[in-house]
C-alpha cells in the first residue's frame, strides 16, 4: 500500500492526486488544479475568463520537461484518467475503511450537480461553496467566484477578529465596572465615616443635656422640699422652736437659692453648623473622568498608594494635634476642609 500511495503522489502539490486527474500527453499524469496552476506560472500575460479558466497556450511537464500544448479549452481540455481516479477512490476505501469515523467525516464534501467533483471553489455572487464544473459549465458559470481555502482563511479571522473584539470589549467593561465599585466603596466608607462622627457628638451632647436636665430636676425637687419645710416653720407658733430651726432653715434656702455648682449651657451648643461640607472640586473631579491615554502619567496603583499615603498622613496629624473638647462646649471643625454647605 505505501509503494501505491507513492505512485499516486501529484509532483507538484506533493499530495495525493486530486480528483479531476489530468494525463498529458506524455502520460504523466497532474491534478487539474496544479496543471492549471503551472499553466498559469507559464503564461502570467494569457488573458484568462473569470480569473481562473484559460484558453489555449502552452506548458512544459514538471516530471519529464515535455512541452504541452492547449486548446482554446485549456487545461479543462485535457483528457481525465479516470483509470488513476478510480485507483485513488479504492486506495482511500481500503485506507479510510480502518480511520476513525471522525476522521472520514472530515473529507472534502463532493458537488451534489457534478458527483465526481470535489467542492473546490467559493461562489462569491451567491455566497456558497461549489466545484470547477459548475464554475465552468454549471450554474455558476457567470459568478465571481474565489478560492475555497482563502474565502475560509478569511472568514476565519473575521470571526475570530470579531470574538477577539468582544471578548476585550467584555473584559474592559468588566475592569471600567470594577473601578466604579471601588469609587463607590471609597464614597460609602467615608459616607460612613463621616456619619458616625456627626452621630457620636449629638449622642455625647443629647447624653450631656440629659444629665444635666436630671440636675437641674434634682435641684429643683430639694428647692420645694425646703419651701415646703420654710411653710411649715412660718405656722410654728411655739417661739423657742421656731428660733431654732430659723438659723439651719435660712441657711438651706440660701444655698436652694443659688445654681452656682450646676453646669451653664453655652449659648449655641445645640447647633451642629460646625460640621460642614463643599463637595464642589470632588464634584469636577467625577465629572472629568474618563477614559486615559497610554502615554498618560503615573500609572493608578502609584496614584493610589500615594493617596492612601497621604491620607494616613492628614488622618495622624489631625489625631495628634486635636484635644479632646468639653462637652459643654461643640467641637470644632478644620473650616479649610469644610468651609461652607452645598
Amino acid at each position: 500500500m505505501e509503494n501505491l500511495e507513492k505512485q499516486l503522489i501529484c509532483p507538484i502539490c506533493l499530495e495525493m492526486f486530486t480528483k479531476p486527474v489530468v494525463i498529458l500527453p506524455c502520460q504523466h499524469n497532474l491534478c487539474r488544479k496544479c496543471a492549471n496552476d503551472v499553466f498559469q506560472a507559464a503564461n502570467p500575460y494569457l488573458p484568462t475568463r473569470s480569473g481562473s479558466l484559460t484558453s489555449g497556450g502552452r506548458f512544459r511537464c514538471p516530471s519529464c520537461r515535455h512541452e504541452v500544448v492547449l486548446d482554446r479549452h485549456g487545461v479543462y481540455g485535457l483528457q481525465r484518467n479516470l483509470l488513476v481516479e478510480n485507483i485513488i477512490d479504492m486506495f482511500k476505501q481500503e485506507s479510510g475503511s480502518s480511520r476513525p469515523a471522525q476522521e472520514r467525516k472530515e473529507e472534502t464534501p463532493m458537488c451534489d450537480v457534478h458527483e465526481d467533483e470535489r467542492i473546490n471553489i467559493y461562489c462569491v455572487t451567491h455566497g456558497v461553496p461549489t466545484c470547477s464544473m459548475c464554475k465552468v459549465f454549471g450554474a455558476h458559470k457567470d459568478c465571481e467566484v474565489a478560492a475555497l481555502d482563502s474565502v475560509y482563511q478569511t472568514k476565519r479571522v473575521r470571526t475570530l477578529i470579531s470574538q477577539n473584539q468582544r471578548s476585550k470589549g467584555r473584559r474592559q467593561k468588566t475592569k471600567v465596572c470594577e473601578k466604579f465599585d471601588q469609587l463607590y466603596s471609597m464614597l460609602e466608607g467615608k459616607k460612613r465615616d463621616m456619619s458616625q462622627k456627626v452621630t457620636a457628638e449629638q449622642e455625647e451632647k443629647v447624653n450631656y443635656i440629659q444629665g444635666l436636665t436630671k440636675k437641674y430636676g434634682d435641684h429643683l425637687e430639694e428647692s420645694c422640699k425646703i419651701v415646703e419645710r420654710g411653710i411649715q416653720t412660718l405656722d410654728e407658733t411655739e417661739m423657742a422652736l421656731f428660733l431654732q430651726n430659723a438659723k439651719d432653715l435660712l441657711k438651706k434656702m440660701e444655698e436652694a437659692s443659688s445654681t452656682a455648682h450646676l453646669d451653664k449651657v453655652e449659648h449655641g451648643y445645640e447647633k451642629m453648623d460646625h460640621y460642614k461640607v463643599n463637595f464642589r472640586r470632588e464634584r469636577q473631579a467625577l465629572s472629568s473622568i474618563d477614559f486615559i491615554r497610554d502615554d498618560d502619567g503615573e500609572d493608578e496603583e502609584d496614584v493610589d498608594a500615594g493617596a492612601a499615603e497621604g491620607a494616613r498622613t492628614v488622618s495622624g496629624g489631625a489625631a495628634s494635634s486635636a484635644s479632646p473638647a468639653p462637652p459643654n462646649t461643640p467641637q470644632q471643625i478644620d473650616s479649610s476642609l469644610s468651609p461652607t454647605t452645598s
